[in-house]
Order: C-alpha cells, then sequence, then structure tokens
C-alpha cells in the first residue's frame, strides 16, 4: 500500500535487510538489473520521507557459503567467498541508487579500498547524518555469522530504531511455509523468545538474541509489494512486528 506524499514517520532511522535472491528478479541466479531499480525505487521513497536508511544485503543470489561448505568446500574459504558477493549486491544497489539521485555508500567489513569504504563506526554515522544510503557489504567480516546477524549488528551500533525485513511472497511471519501449507497462521505480532522457541524461520538465531538483547524491534513485510516499505513505515501495510 501507498502512502501519500505527505506521509509522515515516526522513524527516523531504520536497518532494511534483504536477502541477495531478492535482487534476481525471475532468473534463477545473479542480479536482475529492472528488480534491483524496483527496490532502489522503494528506498527513494522513504528516504524521500527523511528517513536515514541502512541496507544489509544477503549474496544467495550469487554465491551461499553454506552451500559450499556442504558440497565438500572449506567452511570458512566458503563464507569469504559469500563475502564478496555481498559487496557485488551492495556496488549493484549503489549503482542504481545514485542513478536516482540518492547519495550512497558502500562500506565493507573486508577492506577493499578500490571499491568500498572501509568500516569505520563514526564514519557511517556521519553518512547517514548527511542523508547518505549506507550500504553495509561483506556481512561481520568474519565467517560463520550470516547477513542477518551483520544487519543486527550495524542496526544496533548505528543506532537504528527497527530493522525492516523484506521478504518475496510473504506478507509477515507464519507458523509454517504458507506457499506449501493453507492453513499457515500468520502472526501480527511475536516475541523474538517465541521466534526462537517455535523456530519461526524468519533470522538466524544469533541475529535474533543480538535484537532481544538490545531491545531492537523487528518488522517483517513484503518486499515484493510495490509502495510496501514506504506504506508501512507511514503506518500502513501489512507485516509482522517482532518486539521483545
Amino acid at each position: 500500500m501507498t502512502a501519500s506524499d505527505t506521509a509522515e514517520t515516526t522513524f527516523n532511522r531504520v536497518m532494511l535487510k534483504i536477502s541477495g535472491e531478492a535482487l534476481m528478479g525471475d532468473q534463477g541466479f545473479g542480479l536482475h538489473p529492472p528488480t534491483v531499480e524496483r527496490i532502489a525505487q522503494e528506498v527513494k521513497s522513504v528516504h524521500d520521507m527523511g528517513v536515514e536508511i541502512c541496507m544489509v544485503i544477503g549474496g544467495g543470489n550469487i554465491f551461499r557459503g553454506l552451500s559450499g561448505s556442504a558440497q565438500g568446500m572449506e567452511r570458512t574459504t566458503a563464507d569469504y567467498m559469500g563475502m564478496m558477493a555481498t559487496v557485488m549486491n551492495a556496488l549493484a544497489m549503489q549503482s542504481a541508487l545514485e542513478k536516482m539521485g540518492v547519495f550512497c555508500r558502500v562500506i565493507s567489513a573486508i577492506r577493499m579500498d578500490e571499491v568500498a569504504e572501509p568500516y569505520i563506526r563514526r564514519r557511517a554515522v556521519r553518512h547517514l547524518e548527511k542523508k547518505r544510503v549506507c550500504i553495509f557489504a561483506a556481512g561481520t567480516g568474519n565467517p560463520y555469522f550470516t547477513t542477518d546477524t551483520a544487519a543486527a549488528l550495524r542496526a544496533n551500533e548505528m543506532a537504528c530504531e527497527a530493522i525492516f525485513m523484506g521478504k518475496n511472497g510473504v506478507d509477515g511471519i507464519y507458523d509454517k511455509d504458507p506457499q506449501k501449507h493453507d492453513d499457515a497462521k500468520r502472526y501480527d505480532r511475536v516475541t523474538f523468545d517465541e521466534v526462537l522457541s517455535k523456530n519461526l524461520k524468519v533470522m538466524d538465531a544469533s541475529a535474533i538474541a543480538l535484537a532481544r538483547d538490545n531491545n531492537l524491534p523487528l518488522i517483517v513485510f513484503p518486499l515484493d509489494e510495490p509502495g510496501g516499505f514506504r506504506g508501512i513505515l507511514a503506518g500502513k501495510g501489512t507485516y509482522t512486528r517482532v518486539t521483545g
């Protein structure tokens, strides 16, 4: 649901977490430029409201470390390859946003100074204060941690007021996969402890615990609904809110 141009939001700074798969559209792999541009437009519409935006994008559309490890690759190497994939996605999103006139910085947890800034917390905060979108790439910079955990970590470090997790094909959190089960129950609100105890597939347990321990709300919404991100920030739309 699209909010009006005069919509106001109670959020000043948020983290948007999306999967790498969200960028591949109907393709089975890689980047789909029209899809990247559509998501960038959603980000721009929220940025135009005056909201400061952090982003973390997964890398599963290019390489997933856990899958590589399962096929016999050494886990640490596979995870680092997955981090490289997130940098590629971040650069693609940066390009799309800047084409729309949104100033943007890619900030990498692994140094690659020719293409991205190194992560320095105070510098990143200053970018946000100057209304630049900050895309945090390369996860936490450590193997064995997912981009979900990176999103929760950076959201806390940047003093974000909520994590917005955009999902394709679902409008919130369900007790089981709604695409496979007609009797799946959707939650309007749920606690972090319930997410963990019921093993609801939202974020990995480390990310959920990090958000819970720092009282950082998680809002799960449909990324493929046009205007959905902006609408929810304006108090409209369908979503699930996870709190302590």
